[in-house]
């Protein structure tokens, strides 16, 4: 959890908050819409002179005269207010007589009653034909305007043998033939928990309320149909491939709601089938509300695995079981009463889901962001329908919208999930093809790349047998550089310690300041011995650090040559420079990248070589030319000796650490570890250049190092 409120992920929470809040902006406009401005009556008399209704319906709301457990007719109320009796009781259309306070005690939702209104009608009203936009009513109910029967839905009665139930809207006509309107409801219900006009009941123009309600109608039936035809669609899938089992979770989830669409709002079930009984209406929409938070938990599972846990699923089976069974045995009166139980459960399971959807979004799984922003609409829809159907809310029935956003969006993200699945299962395709192509074609050649194969192996064979003779080689000249460093260590360190102890004696006093310049002198020498090999080491392993830079080769061979000239005609050798008449500042000069203190080190390591094997007298040439090769230019320096030379089947040798010839000729024995050469080969490569050498082993040798000139497009130093 820590990883995933990383400052990297606030990025993730702030989507989060506005998908909260996009969510809930857009559930307030659907539940919340702007309506007809509303005018409330009071002691059952409802003032509409100043308001034009046949072209602005309104809804009725406000008080209306209550006539508990008594079942009158428009002649009936009439003759008793005519014989002096008054109506003392009010209630508030809409809303239940269920806990209406009565002689001290609250009503329970059975019994019968009626109902009474008195309109005033404007001017314009009077000679305008209105109509009445009937809800549903519980259970069943008689309808009387100015004494006219007008509607009628079930059967009327004082108790429940006699009262047949049954739930249905209408829309019904009438002519006003003065300017007061008196509406006369009788009521009665012994089958549900709430009975009462608990809907508006709106009046307006005939023409008007017709549209109205036509809207309405044609808005159910769009909703009904997406959602049985998403629904189907998506069962469709799961029949035709049953691994993935969102397809079945969430077919099986649209299409419930869209039948449970049918048994609410404009009641579509009694329009296509009048006589449908009302009692299995009910249980079928119960029964939806039971499964639904089941339903849409396995779904989520499916699209999100892993994020519900064992304990909630299998508390989702069995308070769904439990629920279920309580509607298939016991009447509507019963399990009506238990909504806003089944509310809370369908609730709950609703924001246990929004958590985990909120934790997907929070690890950037595709679809959560979305899912959670339909899940708020959805939410807040569904919450006030139970609101509604509590009495605790005025606007009833967004559920249905709220679902077919909810549809919607989902159908959205299992096309996405289809399409990167066909997607993959193209490219899987395409690949296993050219898999296939290429084993065809494999196998058309087999024997030539048995061949190949058998030939590279042989090839392979010989390269490890000559690794193998170098590898022989190398361990044979290391045990010889072994030896040769032995003897030269060996040497000095017994004649040293000679003269130390004719030192520590006084063998000679008088010699001892000779004795001690010689042992200074050999403990400059194994002193330089040990740090040429930690420098060859370390130039071998890549640990020695270059400072490159453009160099003119002309100038640098030049103060070379003029820093150890006094040295080379010291030990009694000429020392000659050939770099022809080339001018110094011409703009075609050779120039080269080099770190300068390292190759002048390799440059008078071929130098020292050359002064060691050439005898008094002889002669140390020091040149520069220029090459080209494979469309690259070379600047070529050149040190010639005129020694012994060196024996052409040791050529390939020389650059070895472990190589060390003592040329015959020579006036003394040649001091040195052998490991000069190979130090210059080492400094070489790392500037992209090669060293080698000729020599016919009799008249001297020519060492040559060539190294790639630098491009002219960026400053030189001089």
């Amino acid at each position: 959890m820590r990883d995933i409120l990383r400052f990297g992920s606030r990025t993730v929470l702030l989507y989060i908050a506005v998908v909260v809040v996009v969510g809930l902006v857009a559930s307030y406009a659907v539940v919340f819409a702007p309506d007809s401005p509303q005018i409330q009556s009071e002691e059952g008399i409802l003032d509409l002179t100043k308001d034009h209704v046949s072209k602005n319906p309104l809804k009725l709301q406000g008080e209306w005269a209550f006539f508990w457990q008594e079942l009158l007719s428009p002649e009936d109320i009439r003759s008793r207010m005519e014989n002096g009796g008054q109506v003392n009781r009010y209630i508030n259309i809409p809303g239940s007589w269920l806990g209406y306070p009565l002689d001290g005690q609250e009503l329970s939702g059975e019994g019968f009653a009626t109902f009474r209104l008195v309109i005033e009608l404007s001017k314009q009203d009077r000679n305008e034909r209105l109509a009445l936009r009937l809800p549903s009513i519980f259970h069943a109910y008689k309808l009387w305007a100015n004494g006219e029967l007008l509607a009628e839905v079930g059967e009327v009665g004082p108790d429940k043998s006699r009262v047949k139930p049954h739930l249905a809207t209408k829309l019904v006509f009438f002519q006003p033939e003065n300017d007061t309107l008196e509406l006369v409801m009788q009521v009665a219900n012994f089958h549900h928990k709430r009975g009462g006009i608990t809907q508006y009941i709106e009046l307006g123009g005939s023409s008007v309320l017709t549209v109205r309600s036509n809207l309405k109608i044609a808005k159910d039936m769009f909703i009904t149909a997406c959602l049985l035809v998403i629904g189907l669609y998506n069962l469709l899938l799961f029949v035709l491939r049953r691994k993935d089992k969102a397809p079945l979770y969430f077919g099986l989830f649209t299409v419930l709601f869209g039948i449970r669409s049918l048994l609410n709002g404009e009641l579509m079930i009694t329009q296509l089938l009048p006589h449908f009984p009302w009692e299995l209406q009910f249980k079928i929409e119960y029964l939806i509300l039971c499964i639904s938070g089941y339903i849409i938990t396995m779904y989520f599972e499916c699209i999100f695995p892993n994020y519900v846990s064992r304990w909630f699923r299998l508390g989702t089976r069995i308070a769904t079981s439990a629920l279920c069974l309580i509607v298939v045995i016991t009447p509507a009166l019963i399990y009506s009463k238990m909504l806003l139980v089944i509310g809370v459960i369908v609730v709950l399971h609703m924001v246990y889901l929004m958590v985990g959807l909120a934790q997907a979004a929070m690890r950037r799984i595709e679809g959560a962001l979305i899912f959670l922003l339909v899940s708020v609409v959805t939410l807040v829809t569904v919450i006030n329908d139970f609101l509604y159907y509590n009495e605790w809310s005025l606007i009833g029935n967004t559920s249905p919208l709220g679902l077919l956003v909810f549809t919607i969006a989902q159908m959205i993200l299992l096309s996405s999930r289809f399409t990167r699945a066909a997607t993959n299962e193209e490219r899987i395709a395409r690949e296993l093809q050219e898999a296939n192509n290429k084993l065809t074609e494999m196998n058309a050649n087999l024997e030539r790349i048995v061949m190949e194969r058998t030939h590279a192996l042989s090839a392979a064979h010989e390269d490890l047998r000559m690794s193998y003779d170098r590898l022989l080689h190398s361990e044979q000249g290391r045990k010889k550089l072994l030896a040769y460093i032995t003897h030269d260590l060996r040497m000095p360190l017994s004649s040293m310690l000679g003269y130390v102890e004719a030192v520590k004696d006084m063998v000679k006093p008088e010699r001892n300041e000779q004795y001690l310049k010689y042992i200074r002198d050999n403990t400059i020498r194994i002193n330089r011995m040990i740090e040429e090999l930690s420098f060859l080491s370390h130039l071998e392993t890549g640990q020695v650090a270059y400072r490159m830079e453009p160099v003119h080769a002309i100038p640098f061979l030049r103060d070379f040559f003029e820093q150890y000239e006094l040295v080379v005609r010291d030990a009694g050798l000429h020392f000659i420079l050939d770099i022809g008449n080339t001018e110094d500042q011409r703009p075609d000069l050779p120039v080269i990248e080099m770190d300068g203190q390292r190759l002048e080190q390799a440059l008078f390591n071929l130098v020292s070589n050359a002064m060691k094997f050439t005898s008094t007298g002889g002669t140390v040439r020091l040149a520069l030319a220029v090459d080209e090769a494979q469309d690259t230019r070379y600047a070529i320096i050149s040190v010639q000796d005129s020694g012994t030379g060196i024996p052409p089947e040791q050529l390939e040798q020389i650059f070895d650490r472990n190589y060390r010839y003592d040329r015959s000729g020579m006036d003394m024995e040649v001091e040195g570890s052998g490991l000069g050469l190979a130090i210059c080969r080492e400094i070489v490569q790392a500037h992209g250049g090669a060293v080698r050498a000729e020599s016919d082993g009799k008249t001297g040798s020519i060492f040559y190092v060539s190294l790639p000139l630098y491009s002219r497009s960026r400053k030189v130093t001089a």
